[in-house]
């Protein structure tokens, strides 16, 4: 099924297809649903949306703070009565799916980021003002040259996206004061879940800084080491499959482990 579902007034485009354990998928800073194209989730009923201001869901004015899209998200959910989730955001996704679950714990079973937008060290946090102020002069010009994205579809759904819409997800993300991509800010945010957390990282100092966040029992943290920002596209049956054996382990599973694979 494809279609527009209101949430909060907004209509969110979303597909929802399959049968099992639901998980909800969440694309990342200027994407859209079709991120996540080319993944088989055999077992799973699977939900992915775009954002407001993003692919087919409508432009609005103001409303791109990670609180916002998480805030669409519960409604979401419940109208599809989806009962509790396994929530997978990729990286600006992965903001958004934390502040669901940190917000709707009664909602988000688990929780998947694939290197999230969360944990930014000093030296990038230095940068955060610039590439804000840069991002509201150019708008998706500016965000095509941070990211250094090559041709192709990922590049052509950030420049379709609005600029507007690009900069107020970024200050959401990285300069307004509730804003938890920075290190301290994070660790603090995500000390409040509750629920399990698997997170995939490229980097090992990433992975490492992952590691030493106080998560609760099950979280895991996997290192990719060697691929890029978007790892679900570079091994997707790899992808799916750490994804299916950690939501079958998780009874078992160990607190907050590194491994890399």
């Amino acid at each position: 099924m494809a279609a527009n579902v209101e949430a909060r007034g907004v209509p969110i485009w979303l597909s929802d297809t399959g049968t099992g354990d639901p998980l909800l998928l969440v694309h990342g800073w200027g994407g859209d649903s079709r991120a996540w194209s080319g993944l088989s989730f055999a077992i799973h009923r699977v939900v992915t949306v775009d954002l407001r201001g993003h692919g087919r869901s409508p432009v609005l004015r103001h409303g791109y703070r990670p609180a916002d899209y998480a805030g669409d998200l519960a409604v979401l959910v419940e109208r599809l009565n989806l009962g509790p989730v396994v929530a997978i955001g990729h990286s600006m996704g992965g903001q958004i799916v934390a502040e669901l679950a940190l917000e709707r714990p009664d909602l988000v079973a688990a929780v998947v980021v694939v290197d999230p937008a969360y944990g930014a060290d000093e030296a990038e946090a230095a940068t955060f003002e610039e590439r804000l102020a840069a991002l509201l002069d150019d708008g998706s010009e500016a965000a095509v040259r941070q990211l250094g994205l090559p041709a192709g579809a990922i590049r052509d759904q950030l420049l379709a996206t609005p600029g507007h819409v690009l900069a107020e997800s970024y200050a959401g993300m990285y300069t307004d004061p509730a804003a938890f991509g920075a290190r301290p800010a994070a660790a603090a945010r995500l000390a409040g879940l509750t629920q399990p957390l698997l997170c995939l990282r490229p980097t090992p100092g990433m992975a490492a800084w992952d590691t030493g966040l106080s998560l609760p029992y099950g979280s895991r943290v996997v290192l990719w080491n060697g691929c890029g920002h978007f790892l679900h596209h570079e091994r997707p049956a790899q992808f799916v499959n750490l994804i299916e054996s950690w939501l079958t382990s998780l009874p078992e599973a160990p607190t907050s482990r590194t491994a890399t694979e």
